[in-house]
C-alpha cells in the first residue's frame, strides 16, 4: 500500500484508522477535511478544491481520508488501495455523538483551523441515512474498480487486524 484513499460514513474513524495505517507504512496522512473546510465551516471553492486534491494525488504516497464524492474519482484513479470503512450506522452515530461531547465548542485534531466541534442535525441526518444513500452508490462504484486493491472494513475488529497485518 503506497497510495491510499479511506471513506465511509461520518463517524466510521476515517481519521483515526488512517492516522494510524499512515504511521505504520510510515507515508503521509492527508485529511481532506483539514484542507476543505475553513474557518466557520466555510467550503472550498469547487474550482480550487479540485485542482488541490489533484495537486496531492500526484505525490508519492499518502494514506488520504475523507469522502467528497465529488474527488472521489480523482482518488480513485490515482490511488492503489480504497479502504471502505463499512460500520453500522449506530457505531458511527455513538462515535459523532461522543466527539461532540469531548470537543464541543473546540477543534478536532484531524479538523481545519477555526472549525469548532458544534451540533449540526444535518450531519446527525448524514451519517443516519448514509447507509441508504451514499453506501450503495460506493459499492457500485467501488465493484467497477477491479483494477485497484479494495478492502472493506465492517467493524472495528477487522480495522484493527488491518493495521496489524499491515507493512
Amino acid at each position: 500500500m503506497n497510495k491510499v484513499i479511506v471513506i465511509g460514513s461520518g463517524g466510521a474513524g476515517k481519521s483515526t484508522f488512517s492516522t494510524q495505517l499512515g504511521q505504520k507504512l510510515g507515508i503521509e496522512v492527508i485529511h481532506l477535511d483539514q484542507l476543505y473546510w475553513r474557518p466557520d465551516w466555510t467550503k472550498t471553492p469547487a474550482d480550487e478544491w479540485n485542482a488541490t486534491v489533484a495537486d496531492l494525488v500526484t505525490r508519492d504516497s499518502w494514506v488520504m481520508d475523507g469522502n467528497f464524492g465529488g474527488t472521489r474519482t480523482m482518488r480513485i484513479a490515482a490511488c492503489d488501495t480504497v479502504i471502505f470503512l463499512d460500520m453500522p450506522r449506530l457505531v458511527c452515530l455513538y462515535r459523532v455523538i461522543g466527539r461532540l461531547i469531548k470537543y464541543r465548542g473546540r477543534k478536532r485534531p484531524d479538523m481545519a483551523d477555526g472549525c469548532r466541534e458544534k451540533f449540526d442535525p444535518e450531519f446527525l441526518a448524514w451519517v443516519w441515512t448514509y447507509p441508504k444513500r451514499a453506501r450503495p452508490r460506493i459499492l457500485d462504484e467501488l465493484a467497477s474498480h477491479s483494477d485497484k486493491r479494495i478492502v472493506i472494513l465492517r467493524s472495528a475488529r477487522e480495522a484493527e487486524a488491518l493495521l496489524r497485518d499491515a507493512a
